[in-house]
């Protein structure tokens, strides 16, 4: 492949699309969720179907390949290569025709799968094979992976549920490959000189001899294994009756397409069969057991009832979700310290249905001996669990350090039959072969057990062990006739040992299948058939040096910078949309463009510190770029199964990019937020003139980098500490208990107002308040990156704060960014002999909504206090509330009053994320993540309604966005007092 830059420019200007051949988005698409990188050539967003046909043509005459990719949640490399890749998944995303009557959908290859299911509902109708990927993933993957998922017991794959494949052919032409009767078929094999003509009589030439179908039969896995990915399906395509005369099965090129992972065609469009909906009530039986192999065992008896999945979860997920925020929520079913819990979904009418068939398993599998905790879990409970086993994967890269649990021979499948006896097997090999543990998870109903072992793949021994250990393993699925690929494909990872799965002969009409649809090479090359050592073109060159970084934040936890970085798997969370919910991405969910995911900068990051040319690598314009929308919400924290914290990362960058080229005066006008205020607050009728008169702020917007539409906040007539100094407490105070309350820089000198209403709520509930004495939180500091200036802030608030807070007079905060900094950043800003205080004011330290919330849950509080009157209230809650702690306080005390109906908007971040949505270069962004969820649901709110928004950024997107004013929790239950 030697292909010039002009060669590329000219393809470039012939698209509609996008080509990109800079550095930044070949590293970005260099890698998937696999543990291979490969620096591509170019990326393309194609924009229709004639793109597509140039890329061909170019592809053709330049010897180059095409990648085709959609989410890049590959496990084996599928979409990694040195080609170009093709990203469909941001204009391919049509959902073309809903035929309810006949229960069948076209869609394009870009369609998420949940949100074709949301399509489908209203008709009665889903697409049923259901990845755990399922938020993120695109038809095209799970098309070009054969993907299934929990429920394939019931679904089985996507092969299963294929109509019709539209796709463009190795010359650009169109071809529409549906089933065929012998007749039909035989018309295509007479037809017109074409490449669509020639498929059709190359396959029935390469099938047409009994023994070439009896060594198939002889070769590939068992038929009695749903799921088998290994190699092109070729023998499901000899069963039909027009190779086949005692058949009646239809032959359908589709099923071929269905897991050959884009190396046959480029598929454009889809029709795929639907279901009707499954009964509405589901409930989950968790069944624990001391092992993997009981679980096993009882998994046999499980799959004789009618479930419709049965999945393994071990005690390696188990312990992972312990240091995940979000999950270690859903551990709430767990009883004891279980080696493993098997997961068995039962539908039916009603709960007594359901509950009639949990019985009779609980029973047959006591009756064997096995189970030890028999719980029973409904309603939204199961959505957790459900949750909790789909982030296996990311929960694995959850795991500190350079050892982690590797995607080596975690796709293999058996019958399930043979299931118990083949792990047995494979876990006595494993350790003691190669003196090795192995994390266990997945669809044990279905004869597929993710096995990942912990292996190093930055030294040379770990990469040698990862080929060794596949070799070995390839060789044990094959005295089962077991599948090396279940569900994920063979890629560059499993490909190499095709031949020895399928035997030579076999091997070879797998080949010379992909030379009658490929003749030039150019569909995804490299993977399947010819392709390079799986263990070549990893992540990590084993023995490459890294120089150490001094960082400002403590990164113990991740043993360095480089290792939080490093938590990141590509498993693609991030790359969900707003219709999935959530906080994680708000850039991504906007311009639904791959470098503006969590995904993406994690990456970048981690190609920078390991390839740095200078002492300081965030001394870097590319990586200043893909982390420029980062809007630093935090939501990645809590709802990236790998915890990655990309706002504390972009911080850290931010800190050592301004070490090498100087901080911007903005941001540092922005930083200073305190020092600012602290002057207006002495005119504050001077300030309030200018920002309130609209063309003098468009000016002083210009002036300072803000945009024009923009406005601004005006400065309280009184500061809250001012006021304080000088009111008369209530005649309740103490009753109740005691308090400090932050005094942040926010609310001291912008929201005063709330401030003082939220002292006479605290002291008409019984409450003595006390004011913190320090004058910031340092919020303004680390959302600007200028970490030194935040961390002697921290420090000096740790000590004045150490003697005052405890566990009865805890530390509340009215404004969510800034008290909790002390549960997030003061830990890891803080000096060594600080730490033990910064640690024990972060666990004494809540947000004004968790303290009442808790007060009320104690019993100190209650709804005396509050009018009866019905009020409708619709909630935004913050992100940093959403990620670092639990929005249901926010629900719970607005539900004080006790006649209020709170309602969620399922909106994720605001957009305007501190100074983020100010900046003139950011503001329409801002806006537009805006109007994803939030402002369309508060344009349709009712004009009585209350709005609430317990962030002071939020309040203030959501005056500009909608020209609505919503109030503080505190301001609403202080107008809902009695007195």
């Amino acid at each position: 492949m030697n292909v010039t830059p002009d060669a590329l420019i000219r393809l470039s200007s012939d698209l509609d699309g996008e080509l990109h051949s800079g550095e930044l988005m070949r590293q970005i698409y260099s890698t998937d969720a696999s543990a291979y990188q490969e620096l591509p050539l170019a990326v393309a967003i194609p924009k229709n179907e004639s793109d597509l046909r140039k890329l061909i043509r170019f592809a053709n005459e330049q010897h180059v390949g095409l990648i085709p990719r959609t989410a890049g949640t590959s496990l084996a490399g599928q979409v990694v290569g040195s080609g170009i890749v093709v990203d469909v998944s941001r204009q391919f995303t049509a959902i073309l025709e809903i035929n309810a009557d006949e229960s069948w959908v076209r869609v394009e290859p870009g369609v998420i799968r949940n949100e074709l299911n949301l399509a489908l509902q209203p008709h009665g109708l889903l697409f049923g094979p259901e990845t755990s990927t399922q938020n993120r993933a695109m038809m095209g993957g799970m098309l070009g992976n054969n993907s299934c998922g929990s429920n394939s017991i019931k679904y089985g794959s996507t092969r299963d549920h294929v109509l019709e494949v539209t796709a463009l052919l190795s010359d650009g032409s169109q071809a529409v490959f549906g089933p065929l009767n012998a007749e039909e078929f035989a018309a295509k094999c007479d037809g017109p000189d074409s490449v669509e003509t020639q498929l059709y009589r190359d396959i029935r030439d390469l099938l047409a001899d009994q023994a070439t179908r009896d060594e198939i039969t002889k070769e590939f896995p068992k038929p009695s294994i749903p799921r088998r990915n290994t190699g092109y399906a070729i023998d499901l395509l000899m069963d039909a009756n027009c190779i086949d005369s005692s058949s009646d099965k239809p032959f359908h090129f589709g099923k071929l397409i269905a897991g050959s992972e884009g190396t046959l065609c480029f598929v454009t469009e889809m029709k795929l069969r639907c279901l009707p909906l499954p009964p509405p009530e589901n409930g989950l039986l968790c069944v624990h057991f001391n092992d993997v192999d009981e679980a096993l065992r009882a998994t046999q008896i499980a799959v004789q009832h009618d479930c419709y999945a049965c999945e393994l979860i071990d005690r390696y997920i188990l312990e992972c979700t312990r240091r995940s925020i979000e999950h270690r929520e859903n551990r709430f079913f767990i009883q004891g310290d279980p080696g493993a819990i098997l997961v068995i979904d039962i539908r039916g009418q009603d709960r007594d249905e359901i509950l009639s068939m949990t019985n009779q398993i609980e029973s047959d599998l006591r009756s064997a001996g096995l189970g030890t905790a028999f719980p029973v879990l409904f309603g939204s409970d199961t959505v957790k669990i459900w949750n909790l086993r789909k982030a296996g994967l990311g929960l694995l890269g959850n795991l500190p350090g350079d050892a982690k649990p590797a995607p080596v021979i975690e796709d293999t499948a058996v019958d399930v039959d043979d299931l118990p006896q083949y792990i047995a097997e494979f876990n006595e090999i494993l350790n003691e072969r190669f003196q090795l543990q192995c994390v266990h998870y997945a669809h044990a109903g279905s004869g597929e057990i993710h096995l990942r072992p912990i292996l190093n793949l930055k030294t040379t021994e770990g990469t040698q062990l990862f080929r060794e250990v596949a070799q070995t393993i390839a060789t044990l699925v094959k005295e089962y006739r077991g599948s090396l690929s279940g569900e994920h494909g063979d890629g560059r990872l499993r490909g190499e040992f095709l031949c020895q799965m399928i035997g030579e002969k076999n091997y070879d009409l797998v080949k010379r299948i992909k030379q009658s649809w490929d003749p030039a090479g150019v569909f995804n090359p490299g993977k399947i058939v010819d392709t390079p050592p799986m263990n070549g073109q990893l992540r990590y060159t084993p023995g490459h040096q890294v120089k150490p970084i001094k960082t400002v934040f403590d990164w113990s936890s991740t043993i360095d910078v480089l290792g939080a970085a490093e938590m990141c798997n590509g498993s693609g969370d991030c790359r969900k949309t707003q219709l999935s919910g959530g906080v994680m991405c708000p850039s991504y969910m906007a311009t639904r463009n791959e470098k503006d995911t969590t995904r993406a900068r994690a990456n970048m990051l981690r190609h920078a510190m390991t390839h740095a040319a200078s002492d300081n690598p965030f001394d870097n314009e590319e990586l200043k770029d893909v982390l420029d929308l980062c809007l630093s919400c935090k939501g990645c924290k809590k709802e990236c199964p790998s915890t990655v914290d990309m706002a504390k990362l972009k911080a850290e960058f931010q800190q050592h990019y301004y070490d090498a080229n100087g901080s911007p005066l903005r941001a540092k006008m922005i930083a200073n937020f305190a020092k600012s205020q602290r002057l207006l607050s002495v005119v504050p009728w001077a300030w309030n003139a200018i920002v309130g008169t609209k063309a003098l702020r468009r000016v002083m917007n210009r002036m300072i980098g803000f945009h024009p539409e923009r406005t601004i906040p005006k400065v309280a007539r009184t500061t809250l500490r001012r006021w304080f100094d000088r009111h008369q407490p209530s005649v309740n105070v103490g009753k109740t208990g005691q308090l400090v309350l932050l005094c942040d820089e926010f609310t001291n000198f912008t929201d005063a107002d709330i401030g003082i209403k939220t002292v006479e709520l605290l002291e008409s509930l019984g409450y003595k308040v006390e004011l913190s004495p320090i004058s910031e939180s340092g919020r303004t500091w680390l959302s600007k990156g200028f970490l030194r200036k935040a961390k002697e802030i921290v420090n000096g608030n740790t000590t004045q704060l150490s003697d005052l807070v405890n566990e009865s007079v805890p530390l509340v905060g009215i404004e969510p960014s800034a008290i909790l900094t002390f549960r997030d950043e003061s830990i890891d800003l803080a000096t060594d002999e600080l730490k033990a205080s910064a640690i024990q004011i972060a666990e004494h330290c809540f947000t004004l909504e968790e303290f009442l919330a808790r007060e009320f849950a104690d019993g100190r509080i209650n709804s005396d206090s509050f009018t009866d009157q019905s009020r409708s209230v619709l909630l935004h809650g913050h992100c940093f509330q959403k990620a670092l702690t639990d929005s249901q306080s926010i629900i719970d005390t607005l539900s004080l009053p006790a006649n209020y109906s709170v309602s969620v908007i399922p909106s994720g971040c605001c957009g305007m994320a501190g100074s983020f949505g100010y900046e003139k270069e950011h503001y329409d962004l801002s806006m537009q993540i805006g109007e994803l969820v939030l402002f369309p649901a508060l344009r349709d709110a009712d004009a009585e309604t209350l709005i609430a928004a317990p962030g002071t950024s939020c309040r203030h997107q959501i005056h500009d966005g909608t020209s609505k004013r919503a109030m503080h929790p505190a301001e609403i239950l202080h107008a809902a007092l009695k007195d």
